[in-house]
């Protein structure tokens, strides 16, 4: 689950992470009442949506009167903001941040995240704040600091001076920096938290340091711990066919390709769509229906398939374990006949009462393609959207 960045600053400040002082407006007369309160003499603006790249996008703004901000909120609100993240549809601006401005003297880059190489929850810093930090990992590697944090010790004031160190910081600056990360990592730790990026991490004229901007992402397997955090998503900023999926216990994401894929099983999942691009297709999306789906969830996922117009063609994969074939069988019929199914199908099940499933689709009069194992499955599917073009 991903929060917005006045949200994940709140968070963040309540492990004692510096941030500047701001209120969220939801109207221009509101963000004008903000920039009152907080006295300025600079402010800025910010729109807030799930996605970075907004101040290239002119989703930030730095203004300097009351007036000033109330122009920057109405032009922003109401906006379809347009960022590198965001793809060319865009987001619709429904909210804006209104914060202090700060004198800044160095932008820095800081970020705590899950290292799947190591298995452990690693720092990453450096000193090119403010930049796309992919693009500095490519270029400029060795601007990259990481250290991987032993779970059993956690992050220890050595590792933060090292990291304070590492980014040219000097006298009570390090103090400062240590404490400023030991928040950071408490809040990933202790929020359950997937990802926490602070970019960029600002050292101001007079020496502090800030988290100018902050991105907070939450490991939803932990979000039953944390029912404040729960609250705070924006069903607006996600995707209806993912947020759809989500309500049904279905893990799906929705990818480019025409290839629309039902699976269980995440590890049979990626398999499916790598034997799909293998004979020439594009998968359309990444859906497991899980180890003990009812043939209601089935029919859910499909409905969630057949939503994206790009799916020009359907592949389900089946291993029946804990998940019986004919209970797919059932789903996949019941969801046919109620959506009016008009895009190829076709259908692999293998497994647990794999004939009784077989027997299922084949009586159901619908023109569902059967394949003997995945291979054959791809390669129908893949030849069927080319005879329907």
């Amino acid at each position: 689950m991903n929060i917005h960045e006045y949200q994940a600053k709140s968070l963040l400040a309540r492990f004692g992470v510096t941030v500047p002082q701001g209120k969220v407006a939801f109207t221009p007369a509101e963000a004008e009442s903000v920039a009152q309160e907080l006295g300025g003499p600079v402010w800025v603006v910010k729109a807030q949506i799930h996605a970075g790249g907004r101040g290239k996008g002119g989703g930030v703004k730095v203004v300097n009167s009351h007036a000033e901000v109330k122009t920057a909120a109405a032009h922003m609100l109401g906006m379809n903001l347009v960022t590198h993240q965001t793809g060319p549809e865009g987001r619709e601006v429904k909210r804006v941040y209104v914060e202090d401005g700060c004198d800044i003297a160095r932008e820095l880059y800081l970020s705590v995240l899950l290292d799947r190489a190591t298995s452990r929850v690693t720092i990453m810093a450096s000193t090119e704040g403010g930049m796309d930090i992919e693009e500095v990992a490519a270029k400029t590697p060795e601007k990259i600091l990481k250290i991987s944090i032993d779970p059993a010790i956690g992050l220890q004031p050595f590792h933060a001076r090292r990291l304070a160190f590492g980014l040219g910081l000097q006298g009570t600056q390090v103090r400062t920096a240590v404490k400023f990360f030991q928040g950071v990592y408490r809040a990933y730790v202790e929020l359950d938290a997937s990802l926490v990026e602070i970019n960029p991490l600002v050292v101001t004229a007079d020496g502090f340091l800030m988290a100018l901007d902050a991105k907070m992402n939450f490991d939803d397997n932990g979000l039953f711990r944390h029912k404040d955090i729960e609250d705070l998503r924006d069903e607006d900023e996600e995707d209806p066919a993912e947020l759809e999926a989500s309500r049904h216990e279905l893990n799906y994401i929705k990818l480019d390709g025409s290839i629309g894929c039902m699976v269980n099983g995440a590890g049979l999942a990626m398999a499916t769509m790598d034997i799909i691009k293998l004979y020439g297709g594009e998968p359309a999306n990444f859906l497991d229906v899980g180890g003990g789906a009812s043939a209601e969830r089935v029919t859910a996922a499909f409905k969630i398939i057949i939503s994206d117009s790009n799916v020009k063609g359907i592949l389900v994969n089946i291993f029946g374990g804990i998940m019986r074939c004919d209970t797919i069988a059932t789903g996949i019929v019941a969801a046919a006949r109620e959506i009016d199914l008009n895009v190829p199908l076709v259908v692999r099940l293998e497994g647990t009462n794999v004939d009784l499933g077989k027997a299922i689709l084949a009586e159901s009069g619908l023109d569902i393609v059967a394949a003997g194992d995945l291979g054959d499955a791809a390669q129908k599917v893949v030849a069927a959207i080319g005879e329907a073009a």
